[in-house]
């Protein structure tokens, strides 16, 4: 910022912005705050600002001086990875390994040299020939042709995601004949490991109907657990609208790794609930983000010392008669987790027990609740 002309009050704020975020840099693990002393926070969002800052830093104040001593021929950076031409006649890569790393202490270089013509660099291998290079796609030891299969329950869009580029990578790179033909075949080898229709090899193009909105127009997002084709054919419904459907899938490996409790106990869940009174048989619903058995509970807990919190406990009180246990006053209507659309299943189970003049709810619970239709 020294040699750039910037406000000089922008420039105390990025200052005092850099200063906040390196100083409260801490985490919790085990509710316990830890705080980093040396480098970022992984995935803080400040995290890639401040890292690009300090590479930019560390090329302007270092790297000119570097090609200039050590004649480098060129010069060339992705992120933290470098590649260098030079000339081995006039070049020490030792001395240029030494240089790197007496430029930080937190800082560690290492160098790949060509090894038979060839190098790799990210994910392409550049082969010297007598005039010229070339180049071809690079995969470590470890690569896998393991994809999302195509006759799981996924998404079309997921499945060839991972398709689709394998093909964007092929048209990127200008890659000789053999090279090409080569690719061509490990593409075709994955799609027939993973159960994909080998003909046409090119996947389908899954955004040609779909037009380019007004960067102006902002569009709401609705998520959908895909459970097969029958999810297609619902969110088809919204295709001409200003709602856009994103995928999600509960079938993934994390899930089914994680150990479950194959019969749980219901009132260790969280969601719609009815106390019916043993009596008169007039019921009240209502709805709790903590589990059954703590909402059961605050209503014992209010009947004893009769309290108003809870209309269902006074009506006990009133007319005199006994709490019973959690398996013979409460029934479970309908599990469900704390978000907006519980307030609608509440209201809804509210509505059945009004049309049948055995609630014992307040009345503003289910005004004009005619208006809602079963799901």
């Amino acid at each position: 910022m020294e040699h750039n002309l910037i406000d000089p009050q922008i420039k105390q704020e990025l200052i005092n912005w850099c200063d906040v975020n390196t100083k409260q840099n801490y985490l919790i693990n085990n509710n316990d705050v830890i705080i980093q002393k040396d480098g970022l926070a992984m995935g803080a969002p400040s995290f890639s600002i401040i890292a690009e800052m300090f590479l930019q830093h560390t090329e302007n104040s270092y790297l000119a001086h570097l090609t200039q001593r050590h004649k480098i021929i060129k010069y060339f950076q992705y992120v933290e990875d470098n590649f260098l031409i030079f000339d081995p006649n006039y070049t020490n890569i030792q001395a240029i390994i030494n240089y790197f790393n007496a430029i930080h202490s937190k800082l560690h270089f290492t160098a790949n040299i060509e090894q038979n013509n060839t190098l790799n660099y990210l994910d392409i291998s550049i082969h010297k020939t007598t005039n010229n290079t070339k180049t071809s796609i690079y995969r470590k030891l470890m690569f896998s042709d393991t994809t999302i299969r195509y006759t799981s329950s996924h998404p079309v869009q997921h499945k060839y995601t991972a398709i689709k580029f394998l093909h964007n990578t092929l048209k990127t790179y200008q890659l000789h004949k053999e090279e090409d033909q080569q690719e061509e075949n490990i593409i075709h080898n994955i799609l027939y490991n993973n159960s994909f229709p080998t003909q046409p090899q090119k996947p389908p193009n899954l955004n040609q109907n779909k037009q380019r909105s007004s960067p102006k127009h902002m569009h709401r997002w609705a998520t959908f657990i895909y459970v097969g084709k029958e999810t297609t054919y619902i969110t088809n419904i919204f295709k001409h609208s200003d709602i856009r459907i994103a995928y999600v899938t509960n079938n993934t490996i994390q899930i089914h790794l994680i150990h479950k409790n194959r019969n749980p106990d219901k009132f260790s869940l969280s969601g719609v609930y009815k106390l019916t009174c043993p009596i008169y048989k007039k019921a009240y619903v209502g709805q709790t983000g903590c589990n059954y058995t703590i909402r059961y509970n605050e209503h014992k807990r209010t009947f004893r010392n009769n309290c108003h919190s809870y209309k269902f406990s006074h009506r006990l009180n009133e007319h005199i008669h006994s709490f019973g246990t959690i398996n013979n006053i409460i029934q479970v209507l309908r599990f469900q987790k704390k978000d907006s659309h519980l307030n609608r299943v509440e209201r809804f189970n509210i509505h059945i027990e009004a049309a049948s003049n055995s609630h014992l709810n307040e009345s503003h619970k289910f005004f004009q609740i005619e208006s809602l239709t079963p799901f």
